[in-house]
């Protein structure tokens, strides 16, 4: 499962916005069934951010926003994104360097 979040953060704010990412990183991925994250600029704009965050489940995602300290510093932050798009996605295709793309069972389809 893939959360997918969007941000637009203005130069003023760029310090804020990555240390706040960052701390949210390590706040999710010390969550059981997370399987790590990453935060990124856009090329062609460099006010437009993504935070993207992979976990085992629906089940694990949701139970990886539970915790307070979670709550506390997270949830903050992910209010501040664009809700003009879903930002929970199931990972259907997958690659490793060197490895042939995995096809995932859909979580949505018996």
């Amino acid at each position: 499962m893939l959360l997918v979040c969007r941000f637009t953060v203005p130069p003023v704010r760029e310090a804020d916005f990555t240390a706040r990412a960052a701390t949210a990183l390590e706040l999710l991925a010390a969550q059981p069934g997370c399987r790590g994250g990453e935060a990124g600029r856009a090329i062609e704009d460099a006010q437009q951010w993504v935070l993207v965050v992979r976990f085992d489940s629906v089940d694990a995602y949701r139970r990886a926003l539970s915790p307070f300290d979670v709550r506390e510093h997270v949830h903050p932050l992910l209010a501040e994104a664009d809700t003009s798009t879903e930002s929970t996605h199931e990972t259907r295709l997958s690659v490793d360097a060197g490895a042939g793309v995995t096809h995932h069972p859909s979580l949505l389809t018996p």
